[in-house]
């Protein structure tokens, strides 16, 4: 894990490919301090437009962490980590720096376990199927994990119709 005083930090890249340190809004989040302008935030300079950076993947880390103290269910933790892992594989973004593996990585599978706790009570659409992406995820599911973050139900009955599922 990278700690909130490695001066790393500041020269990672974000979504728009140039540095952005997110340690101030992660801040913030972990004391309930303006919380949705911190989320409007983390998620335009975290991933843009299918673009990711080493400081989206590191502040995955962080953004568990927080959601783990904070325990709030909070779809836009499930989500933004999702989107994150989804960018990750694809092409053209950066690969996971070797040094910030092993904490993405554990963090990923920390999120999927809290949300096998918060989903038995999870009533909002944003945040069961940030849930269920994470979850896909974690257990190699990729096109699942996409698929529930990507489309809505409406957007998925019209899919599954279109490909000759039947009515649903």
């Amino acid at each position: 894990m990278l700690r909130m005083d490695d001066p790393r930090w500041t020269g990672l890249l974000g979504g728009y490919r140039i540095p952005y340190d997110p340690r101030m809004a992660l801040q913030s989040l972990a004391q309930d301090h303006e919380v949705d302008a911190v989320w409007a935030e983390l998620w335009n300079e975290l991933y843009h437009q299918g673009d990711i950076g080493e400081a989206s993947y590191a502040a995955v880390t962080e953004l568990v962490r927080i959601h783990a103290v904070r325990g709030i269910p909070d779809w836009n933790t499930y989500a933004l980590a999702a989107t994150i892992e989804d960018a990750r594989q694809a092409s053209g973004n950066p690969e996971l720096p070797s040094w910030l593996r092993g904490s993405y990585r554990e963090a990923l599978r920390q999120l999927a376990d809290i949300g096998l706790q918060e989903l038995r009570d999870a009533k909002s659409p944003e945040l069961v199927n940030s849930i269920i992406a994470v979850l896909a995820f974690s257990k190699d599911q990729p096109l699942l994990g996409r698929f529930a973050i990507a489309f809505t139900e409406d957007e998925r009955r019209e899919l599954l119709n279109e490909v000759s599922f039947g009515r649903l």
